[in-house]
């Protein structure tokens, strides 16, 4: 029963960062970015910063190991610069997606279950409120560094979009005069109960696998 309990918890970590991957390439891309500008700054953080949670606390408990979640947020990582290299092949910028900056967030749940001795309780209120915390400020450093959204929404429509989608002129400021912060402070409440979600994913998978 080892190899199958095993097996189980290896084929989920699998499928969440393969989702996170989806998730940003649907949320993450130019179009979604320039259509509503900072509204989908802060709809982009919530959402990376609760999928991060809920696999790498998930991960990292089923190790017990802290490094864990790091290495999963690494994952995520690459699984994206692939699929970035996919719409690549197909003739889009290589900067149309953009990564988002999942591994300093998860080196700080990391080392909130290294310094509390392997709590799993500290690691997901300490360290679930440390990632929606930080993710948005990661973030938008790394968007900042990357091309003019506006320019090449226009220049490279995703052809997956409906007409009434089509790239419009952002309303900069008119939903939040800081994306930032509304984004730190969503993240922070809701990423604690995602992380608590996925500590119980973990024990529900023991018990699911011991009956």
């Amino acid at each position: 029963m080892v190899w199958l309990r095993r097996t189980t918890h290896y084929l989920f970590i699998v499928v969440v960062a393969v989702n996170s991957t989806l998730l940003t390439i649907n949320a993450g891309d130019y179009i979604f970015y320039t259509d509503w500008e900072w509204t989908s700054f802060v709809v982009f953080s919530v959402s990376q910063s609760t999928m991060l949670a809920v696999g790498a606390i998930y991960y990292m408990l089923f190790t017990g190991v802290p490094g864990t979640a790091t290495y999963y947020a690494t994952i995520m990582t690459i699984y994206t610069w692939v699929a970035k290299g996919a719409w690549f092949a197909l003739g889009y910028p290589y900067d149309f997606i953009v990564v988002p900056v999942w591994i300093p967030s998860a080196m700080l749940l990391d080392l909130t279950y290294w310094a509390t001795r392997r709590n799993k309780h500290a690691a997901i209120i300490i360290g679930g409120t440390l990632v929606g915390l930080s993710f948005p400020l990661f973030n938008m450093v790394n968007l900042l560094l990357v091309r003019d959204p506006l320019e090449v929404a226009f220049k490279y429509p995703r052809p997956t979009l409906p007409a009434y989608m089509t790239p419009i002129e952002p309303q900069v400021g008119k939903f939040c005069n800081s994306p930032v912060a509304l984004g730190s402070g969503a993240g922070a409440v809701l990423t604690v109960p995602i992380a608590a979600l996925g500590a119980k994913l973990n024990t529900w998978t023991y018990r699911w696998m011991a009956a």
